[in-house]
């Protein structure tokens, strides 16, 4: 199973909204077919494995990253027919499908089909490859992972908003991969007035070219503020822009931004701002189902408030900025109280480069 989850993993950032699957057919000790889901639309992971199998599937057992589907509402043919043809004798299954299509329904289908069913195999490995999935399944919203770099004083830019270059290069070239492997990256307004970020994802020596896979680039601006020379509303063909805003916003501004390619969503909003529960409702409703907050501490906290982040990994420099006047990772009031922080669970911190990065899930 390890090694179907290993195969699994080859589809990060290309697969939603369906979920990273690996699958491998076993007989006799040896693997004879291998396989994993590569983008919607093409064949799932134990069908590539058994075609890979052919005659060889027959009384072998095949492993499964996730629970086989059963259902007709996806552009493939359901898999759990195709097992039952296959041959095999025994089918092992890493986690359950939180999808109620299939949820449970693909194993119960296996068994009446009279074959040897384990579930539950490297369970743990398994959900948290595919938590961005679980956790849309389960809401109806993407999974919000909030990024920062910032100094070892909690500082994400100087007074006057100089940031570049807090962190270093090693930590840079993580955050380029997550935004490879994200649905969306999001920031507010503020962040694109003042450092005027691409939001692409990069790759080479000097992040000098743009990777193959890009993020869909989300601007939460509530009066459509961001200048049209703006780096975010740049490379329309290669990365696609949304400026999420209200009412407020000029009709002048509007058909501005349309014109160049970029897609206006319109929102409800609370004294003035985009209603952010309603955003994420809407971008889960697209199959986006995860998002990367590169953004500043008002944003910051205004997720945090609405409770729609689920992950955060701070990248924290060795430096030391100081100063009440310096940009914080949370903006927003403190709570009076320390009963009422917000507690991370699940901590993990490593080294990188000269960084160090504490993440852990909300």
């Amino acid at each position: 199973m390890t090694l179907a989850l290993r195969l699994a993993a080859k589809g990060q950032g290309t697969t939603s909204p369906n979920p990273m699957v690996g699958a491998l057919v076993v007989r006799q000790g040896r693997i004879v077919g291998q396989g994993f889901h590569l983008r919607p639309g093409t064949p799932h992971a134990e069908i590539l494995a058994l075609r890979q199998a052919g005659s060889r599937a027959q009384g072998a057992t095949l492993y499964i990253t996730l629970e086989p589907c059963c259902h007709l509402k996806k552009r493939t043919p359901p898999c759990v027919p195709e097992i039952l043809r296959s041959g095999v004798r025994r089918v092992v299954v890493a986690m359950q499908d939180p999808n109620p299509l299939v949820k449970g329904k693909g194993v119960a289908a296996l068994r009446r089909g009279r074959l040897s069913v384990t579930i539950g195999v490297a369970h743990s490995e398994a959900e948290g490859l595919n938590k961005s999935y679980s956790h849309w399944m389960k809401t109806g919203r993407p999974y919000v992972t909030l990024k920062a770099g910032m100094t070892l004083d909690g500082k994400l830019a100087t007074a006057a908003g100089e940031s570049r270059w807090i962190t270093g290069a090693a930590s840079r070239r993580e955050v380029h991969q997550l935004r490879r492997d994200a649905d969306a990256v999001l920031v507010g307004v503020g962040t694109v007035l003042a450092d005027d970020p691409s939001l692409t994802a990069r790759a080479g020596p000097q992040f000098e070219k743009l990777a193959l896979q890009q993020p869909l680039r989300i601007v939460v601006d509530s009066r459509l503020r961001t200048p049209i020379k703006s780096r975010v509303l740049a490379q329309q063909d290669k990365a696609k822009t949304i400026m999420a805003t209200t009412v407020a916003a000029s009709a002048a501004r509007r058909s501005i931004l349309q014109k160049r390619g970029i897609e206006i969503l319109t929102l409800p909003a609370l004294h003035g701002r985009v209603l952010l529960p309603a955003l994420m409702e809407e971008l889960g409703r697209r199959g986006i189902l995860s998002v990367l907050v590169e953004g500043g501490g008002e944003i910051n906290a205004a997720l945090l408030k609405n409770k729609l982040v689920d992950h955060i990994r701070l990248y924290m420099a060795p430096l030391l900025l100081g100063g009440q006047n310096a940009k914080g990772l949370i903006g927003g009031a403190s709570p009076a109280r320390l009963k009422n922080v917000l507690k991370l669970h699940g901590i993990q911190v490593r080294v990188v480069g000269d960084d160090v990065v504490v993440e852990g899930e909300l």
